[in-house]
């Protein structure tokens, strides 16, 4: 490795000699925004489409370079563009106080309208924030929107664009706040739901790491080119989103970039607050964790016995559920039950995710189960029978509470294993562990301390279990 460092071509000094050398511009983005943003044209085999793909097209080839997209989830592409996934984050990257202070930003190249949408028949919410105090309002996680909001009304945060209205409709939040482009194609288009009022402008341009000065400024130079030559209102109006609010870009000025920035954020210091709100979120996983066991045991159990000894048809529809349940995602599972079923059965998130998980995890503590069942031997069945017990009475007193007795070690390891599943259930709302840990490192602007402190709550609450299973483990071998 010496030798051929020393015979090897000098590295670039600079982040745009290095995209240049590289031939390549990295941009980072999400392809679940959707469309008009970033997706997949299925009219030509699937290849990316979107208004923001022939933006980093024409700003690659303006660079002398070709764009090359990375994909990433939307809420930490600031993250990935510090830790160097990609060059430049472009996807509907909105400019934030919070942004501002951790990344450097170009000029915008588009200004949209902070929309705000609630129920038709719903005529409390007003195009003021002063109207949504005390209510609970859907936006995305760590978006313009969701920086607005804080302090103000309940904040419901989301991952995808569309769940926002789904939710909205089915009278789980009062109103939802979005970005124009996101509100026009998601929201309007559902009859139950109204356009409030635009209550501010944000603006979308393009984050480079703080130290990359060069590239972000010659990116600001081809972003005027192509503003100025009519390319960038070509390629808005080909996605419809062209706007009289676009023309302030085509006289785009240093005090215009001054006024957007504004003032950066201060990071916040990360103290007993946090700390408060993490023991809450602990509470909520080990809350929802019990809850799913307590739901994922008796029907486990019942799906163990069916399959054993119920009717063929049952035991075959038991054997059907254990195999479509782990053989399917739980992310998926979650979704199709809180989003999919939205229409036939309205159920609130907590309630959601402990049915889910509970469904979920009933399927492996069927083949648990199932196992002590058979691991208990036949002659004591046979016993029981010859003693004139009927089958399920001699399941109750006789089989089971051996099989259960064998299955609780595995069981145990079950629950610890729910526990850190439960970090799932964030994409339908639920605040949890996990989910306030993302919150905090973007307040603070860190990762290691808020993720160190989420890693040790999460062991503080599964080692114990840990012991108490290997105590369980250890007695059952003595005896």
């Amino acid at each position: 490795m010496a030798v051929l460092s020393c015979h090897g071509r000098a590295a670039p000094t600079s982040a745009l000699a290095r995209v240049r050398a590289a031939g390549v511009l990295r941009w980072g983005g999400d392809i679940q925004g959707g469309e008009p943003y970033v997706y997949e044209d299925s009219e030509h085999g699937g290849r990316l489409t979107g208004f923001e793909v022939e933006l980093a097209s024409a700003l690659a080839r303006e660079l002398g370079v070709r764009a090359q997209f990375v994909q990433n989830d939307w809420s930490a592409l600031i993250p990935s563009l510090e830790r160097g996934t990609f060059d430049v984050a472009l996807n509907g990257v909105e400019v934030t106080a919070q942004r501002v202070g951790r990344v450097r930003f170009t000029r915008p190249y588009y200004i949209f309208g902070a929309r705000l949408m609630a129920r038709r028949d719903d005529a409390r919410i007003l195009a003021t924030l002063a109207s949504l105090r005390g209510r609970r309002v859907g936006t995305l996680a760590n978006s313009y929107s969701y920086e607005l909001l804080r302090g103000v009304a309940e904040v419901v945060p989301y991952e995808g664009v569309e769940e926002p209205y789904i939710d909205l409709v089915q009278g789980r939040t009062d109103a939802v706040l979005l970005d124009d482009i996101i509100a026009t194609r998601y929201g309007e288009p559902k009859p139950e739901l109204r356009v409030v009022g635009d209550l501010t402008d944000g603006y979308y341009a393009i984050a480079v790491r703080p130290a990359e000065a060069d590239l972000q400024q010659a990116l600001d130079r081809a972003l005027a080119r192509i503003t100025a030559s009519g390319e960038l209102e070509r390629i808005l109006r080909g996605s419809n989103i062209w706007s009289d609010r676009e023309r302030r870009l085509l006289a785009w000025t240093d005090d215009d970039q001054r006024r957007m920035l504004g003032t950066a954020a201060a990071g916040q210091r990360f103290g007993w607050s946090h700390v408060v709100l993490f023991a809450k979120g602990a509470l909520v996983t080990l809350l929802l964790s019990a809850l799913s066991m307590c739901l994922a045991i008796p029907l486990g159990i019942g799906l163990a016995v069916t399959r054993l000894y119920g009717p063929k048809a049952l035991s075959r529809l038991a054997g059907a559920y254990v195999e479509l349940y782990r053989g399917t995602p739980v992310l998926l599972q979650l979704y199709v039950l809180y989003y999919g079923l939205a229409p036939i059965v309205k159920l609130d998130a907590l309630p959601a995710a402990v049915l889910g998980l509970g469904m979920n995890y009933a399927a492996y503590e069927a083949e648990v189960y199932r196992a002590g069942i058979q691991a208990v031997p036949r002659g004591q069945m046979e016993a029981a029978l010859s003693l004139g017990m009927s089958l399920p009475l001699a399941l109750r007193r006789v089989v089971l509470p051996q099989a259960f007795r064998l299955a609780l070690p595995s069981v145990t390891n079950d629950f610890i294993a729910l526990l850190k599943d439960s970090s799932l259930v964030s994409v339908i709302t639920v605040v949890e562990l996990t989910k306030q840990m993302t919150i905090t490192a973007v307040d603070i602007r860190g990762w290691a301390l808020p993720g160190a402190l989420c890693a040790l709550m999460y062991f503080l609450m599964s080692y114990p279990l840990s012991l108490w299973a290997q105590r369980l483990e250890a007695r059952l071998a003595r005896s």
